[in-house]
Formats: structure tokens, C-alpha cells, sequence
């Protein structure tokens, strides 16, 4: 039986590419930092470990033959974790990275939160073993975390750039062209660029939000620099808030790409971001009284 470490496994891609990994009958050995919590299907082999720290999972190895990355568990120990696989018997790797990972870090507010997509792509395509990339554009449940606290509170979303655009990409779509990267040949030594089926700006996800719920839904602009003094408001670093108001404002000159790439490889359309808010639409519900 194939065997397959992943890392990130109760992530929003790590999760359902698990579903699917036990569903073709994979062997699946996750890693969790907390291992009575992941709540992982029966027959999935949880262990602890922090890949950001290799040596914890050295033990973990064996039998492996495959290793799905996460940046964002992987930390800044790429270099050191692949050194560590290619000295035991894995012959595969397959990561996730972004499809903004070759443009200006102070455009890339992934790396804010920990996601060195670049530096973990590179370590994995220079690896020497087999590998695939799924440079993956801008996560749906991005969407919970901008604006599911304004949407329970009132019919109102502020933010900057209302037509700053994006190809929202349903992470389920993500963690199925996963699995086929795992589990067959047709996409070693790619960077496969992901992204959901249709580009929308700020205000149409948000309508399309409100569709979902039942509510009619309005995005109010508000000026970069009000939108700033929010997201650090909230927690979020000053290099956060920069490089994703860059980002944003990038997007309007320069439209986000829209890739068939998901239709191509699962023979199926990609999941459109309409499905995605009906799947999702408890998190932006207000409370019953």
C-alpha cells in the first residue's frame, strides 16, 4: 500500500485531501501538532510532530513514500525537511505554493502569516526527487476571515477596492488535483497554476455572499488608509496590511488570471464561488436570538 505523509492535515486542504486519499485506498499518516484534536477520519495513522521542527518527525518516515507540504506548517525548515526526506525512502513531494509566488513579496501578504510559498517551492523543485506545485490563487475561505464578522453584524461590508479582483479557488478543488498529483504521474515537474472558474471583484463576492444567505448584501469602499488602520486593528501585522492592500490595488490594473487548469486535470468543471458560499453559509449567519 502507497503510503503518504501529510503535513497540514486538519487544514482546509489537507482535510479533504485526506477524505480523498482513504477514499482510493492510500495509507495516510498525518501529522498534528495536537493528535487527540485532529479528529481524523478511522484509518488514518495521526502522529505527533511539528514539521517546522524535522527531527519530530523523523520517526515518522518510515514506509513513506510520498509527502504533501504545507508552507505554512513548514515554516522556514523547507531546506532541512527535504534534506530529511530524501534521506529516507520518499520519492515524492508535493506542495502547495501560490500563483503569486514569483511577484514582489510586498505584494504577497501570504508571507505575513507564515507562508513562504516561494522558498518552500524552491526547496521541493531542487529537491532531486520526484514533484509537483500547486501554485494555487486566492483561497474562498479568505472570505470568512475578511468579512464573515461584518456580515453576521449588519448588511454592510467595508473595505478598500471594491473592484480589486480575484479568481477565488474552493480549496476542496485544491486538495482533489492534490490527490491526483499523489496518486498518478500526469503532473510531476509542474507548477500547476489553480484558480477558480470565474474572476470577481471585492463586491461580487460579497453579493454573491448574500445570495447565498438570503440577504442583500452591499460592499462599501472605504480609503486604503482607514482599510489599514482596521487590519492592524485586528491583530494583523503592518506587512500584512501593506502588501495586501498592494496586492488588491495591483489586481484592478492587472486583472487576477483565470486558469482551466482544475477542469483539465479532474475532467470536471471547477467549483464556482457561488457553490462554495452555499457550502459555507452558516459561517456568515447571524446567531438565532
Amino acid at each position: 500500500m502507497t503510503m503518504i505523509l501529510v503535513t497540514g492535515a486538519t487544514g482546509n486542504v489537507g482535510r479533504p485531501l485526506i477524505d480523498l486519499l482513504v477514499n482510493e485506498g492510500a495509507g495516510v499518516r498525518a501529522v498534528s501538532r495536537d493528535p487527540g484534536a485532529a479528529g481524523l477520519p478511522a484509518g488514518v495513522e495521526v502522529v505527533a510532530g511539528d514539521p517546522s521542527r524535522p527531527d519530530t518527525i523523523t520517526a515518522h518516515l518510515s514506509g513513506v513514500t510520498s509527502v504533501f507540504l504545507n508552507p505554512r506548517a513548514v515554516g522556514t525548515a523547507a531546506g532541512e525537511l527535504v534534506d530529511l526526506l530524501k534521506r529516507h525512502e520518499v520519492t515524492r513531494v508535493v506542495t502547495v505554493s501560490a500563483i503569486n509566488c514569483d511577484d514582489d513579496p510586498a505584494r504577497q501578504p501570504s508571507r505575513y502569516r507564515g507562508e513562504l510559498n516561494k522558498e518552500v517551492e524552491d526547496a521541493v523543485v531542487g529537491s532531486g526527487l520526484e514533484w509537483v506545485s500547486l501554485r494555487s490563487s486566492l483561497y474562498a475561505s479568505n472570505g470568512i476571515g475578511q468579512w464573515a464578522a461584518q456580515i453576521r453584524a449588519g448588511d454592510v461590508v467595508f473595505g478598500p477596492y471594491a473592484a480589486a479582483t480575484a479568481a477565488p479557488i474552493d480549496e476542496r478543488d485544491i486538495a482533489a488535483v492534490g490527490a491526483r498529483a499523489l496518486l498518478g504521474d500526469g503532473l510531476l515537474g509542474r507548477r500547476v497554476e489553480l484558480t477558480g472558474p470565474d474572476r470577481l471583484t471585492q463586491r461580487e463576492m460579497v453579493t454573491t455572499i448574500g445570495d447565498a444567505i438570503g440577504r442583500s448584501l452591499r460592499y462599501q469602499e472605504i480609503p486604503p488608509d482607514g482599510a489599514r488602520n482596521a487590519i492592524v486593528g485586528i491583530g494583523f501585522p503592518e506587512g500584512f496590511a501593506d502588501a495586501l492592500l498592494a496586492m488588491q490595488a495591483g489586481s484592478i490594473e492587472r486583472p487576477a488570471p483565470v486558469t482551466g487548469e482544475v477542469a483539465t486535470i479532474l475532467g470536471r468543471p471547477a467549483l464556482a464561488y457561488a457553490r462554495w458560499a452555499a457550502d459555507h453559509a452558516e459561517a456568515f449567519q447571524r446567531s438565532a436570538a
